[in-house]
Parts: structure tokens; sequence; C-alpha cells
């Protein structure tokens, strides 16, 4: 029979275990912290300013990362902050229903999408539009979802990139089931094995769907990677209103590895999440990532931040911009110059504006489209619907209404 000991046996340096169910006053305290600062756990390779930090765990995983490389990476964040930007921007002009915005989540998204090979498969939330950056999904698709024009165009088999799920933690479950059947199919095992990502946010960890795919998960060895972009806010709710403990511990009680990641940090996000397959690859999986980032932004634009967080406390992340901090080691490195920097600034006005045009004069879709790659094969309750609706109609017609 386990002791109450175990049930609340805390990190190192965070006092005692107590001797009862409920925790010491103490414990609670260093655990409320612990969920807002990055700690001593946290993984990071790129330093706010830029400097290069040594890891002898995590160096081997991005051997590969020479300048060019890491030029791409940042053209990869600048690009998709553009794009994020003037969707932002169309939708306070009427142009899009909604928009959720990743502003500050670059390095987390681009980072961890870029560790990904084409076998893999990555289920998304609603905010992983760098994901599919890196996945190849046109943006112009991805848009079509928030002007209400169509649900999700792009081919998931293709692209390795699942449609988006707005039903928080949903796609916990999804994934989970996904790569159980790679399991099955002894698709993993070797270094050619495939391997599963799904993301969702700290809110999402309050959600029965996400530890229920911690437990299918671990009881079944699944090849999976959980990869949660903490950034500190469940829309209104800070993380510390919903954890005692920083969130990558929690994978401690399903029995598999958990790993705190600086989210703003695009190589060490590259570099973790590579190990990260890796393990699910070879069958050691799953593995739980948290990603320590900023919503920089609103949660979506029918959110006002202004009404739960301080000013103060965006400032203070503006300095651990994910951008930047690439920028200013290309630039101190000598693996960049001013041109460079130009030249990608120019592209994304210039995909901005190409995205800009699209989405101005984009054709409405016909009514009879929402029944349309419903399922695959003719369905005649579906049919049945699609009737009554466009008779429905119809008797609108010739009303200015």
């Amino acid at each position: 029979m386990s002791s109450p000991e175990q049930w609340t046996h805390p990190e190192p340096g965070a006092g005692p275990a107590a001797t009862a169910a409920e925790p010491t006053p103490e414990q609670v305290i260093a655990g409320l912290r612990a969920t807002t600062e990055g700690g001593a756990d946290l993984t990071q390779l790129l330093t706010p300013e830029g400097e290069r930090v040594a890891s002898a765990r995590f160096d081997p995983y991005v051997t590969d990362i020479d300048a060019e490389a890491l030029r791409n990476l940042y053209r990869d964040m600048v690009l998709v902050r553009r794009a994020d930007r003037e969707s932002n921007a169309m939708q306070r002009q009427g142009q899009l229903g909604i928009w959720v915005p990743l502003l500050g989540q670059e390095a987390a998204q681009i980072g961890s999408g870029r560790a990904l090979r084409p076998s893999d498969m990555a289920f998304p939330s609603y905010r992983e539009h760098g994901v599919a950056w890196t996945r190849g999904v046109d943006f112009r698709e991805l848009i079509g979802i928030f002007r209400c024009s169509d649900h999700g165009g792009w081919d998931f088999k293709h692209h390795g990139f699942h449609p988006y799920t707005i039903v928080i933690g949903n796609q916990v479950l999804n994934a989970t089931g996904y790569a159980m059947g790679q399991k099955f199919e002894g698709k993993v095992g070797d270094d050619n094995g495939e391997a599963t990502i799904v993301y969702f946010g700290d809110g999402a960890t309050s959600q029965g769907d996400v530890h229920e795919g911690f437990v299918w998960s671990a009881v079944y060895d699944a090849p999976v990677v959980f990869f949660c972009q903490n950034n500190q806010w469940a829309i209104s709710e800070p993380t510390e209103r919903q954890s005692r403990l920083p969130l990558y511990q929690r994978a401690r009680g399903y029995g598999f590895p958990g790993i705190r990641v600086d989210g703003n940090d695009v190589l060490a996000c590259l570099a973790v999440t590579r190990w990260a397959l890796d393990e699910c690859r070879h069958g050691n999986g799953p593995v739980l990532i948290e990603a320590f980032t900023y919503r920089m932004d609103a949660h979506t634009t029918t959110d006002d931040p202004t009404r739960y967080r301080l000013s103060d406390e965006l400032e203070e992340w503006k300095l651990k911009d994910p951008i930047e901090r690439v920028r200013a080691h290309l630039a101190r490195g000598g693996g960049a110059d001013q041109e460079f920097f130009d030249k990608i600034d120019a592209e994304a006005d210039s995909f901005a504006a190409e995205l800009r045009d699209f989405v101005f004069n984009m054709p409405d879709p016909p009514p009879e489209r929402i029944f349309e790659n419903v399922y695959a094969e003719p369905s005649p309750v579906l049919e049945a619907q699609r009737r009554e609706y466009l008779s429905y109609l119809e008797g609108f017609a010739g009303s200015e209404h």
C-alpha cells in the first residue's frame, strides 16, 4: 500500500515531504512559484540575449543546425508572425469571424514542428499555425477556417497534420489512439519508427480528456509526444490556479518522463522535441514536454487580456522574444547581416500582402457546401438534411433579409 509521502514527494530543494495527504504551506508556496518561473530544470540553448548555452544532453540533437539552418528557422518565425499579425488585423476589419493569435509562441511551434519527419503525425488544437507552416499546409487553406468558408481543406494524411480541434483537450485522445495504432502496426522500434505529437495549452491540462490520454498512452507505451505550450494563461486563469506543481512533473504520476523547455528558444525546442520523438520511435514513449512560453496577445480576438493581467508582465516577456534572440545570435556570431534581415522583412510583407489580397477576394461558398465531405460515402440522412435546408433558404428568395 502506498504511503502519503509517495503522493506528495517534492522536488529536490522544495522542502521536506509532507506526512499527510495535504501538503504543507511551504510545499504549496514552492510549487506555485515553480509553475510561474522557468526554474533550474528549464532546458535552454539560446539565452534571451542570444548567447549559446552548451548542453551535453541536447547538443547532439542539433549538430546539423549551422548558420544557414538557423537563418531558415528565423525566416520561419518571422513569416509566421507576420501572417499572424495580418490575420489579427483582418479579423478586426470584419474579414475573419475570429482569430487565434500565436504571438510569442513562434519558437515553440517552429522548433517542434521542424523536428517532425514526413511519416509522423501532428494533432493541433486551434493555435498551431506555426506547426501547420512547418508541415507544408498552405496558410490560405488554414485561414479559411477563420473566414468560416471551410472546415480545413488540407489533406491531413499527406501533410501529417490533423485538422484543428476546437474542443479543449479532445485532440489528445485522438492522438493517443493514432499512436496506439502505430504501435499495434509495428511502426515503432528502431531509427525508422514513426511517432505522433499532440499540442495543447496549459488550460487543457485541467481537462479530463488530457489525463485519459496520459493513462492510455502509458499503459500501451504509445509513441506520442504530449507538447504542452504553457503560455501562462488559460484564457483568464493563470497556471498557478491550475496546478501546485510545474506541469511537466505531472508525467511522473503516469509513469513516463516529462521535461520543461524554454518555449521561446527555437533551438532548445527543436532539440528537446527531436529527443522526445526519438524516444517514441524506439518504443520508449510517451513523453511530456512543457514548453514554457508566453501568450503576448489575447487568447482569441474575442478576449481582452487587459482585464486580467498586468502590462508589466507583458513587458517582461517582450525581453524574452523568441525571434529577437535568434536575430541577436545570428548578428553577434556573423551568421547574418542587415541585408539578410531586411530581405526577410520584405518577404514577410509580401507574404502578408498576398494573404490579405486572397482573403479580401475570397468568394463566399454556396450554402450547400457545408454538406460536402462530411462522410466518405453518401448518407441518406445527410442528404435529407441538405434538401430541407436548401428548401428553407428558398423561402427567403426575393426578400431583403
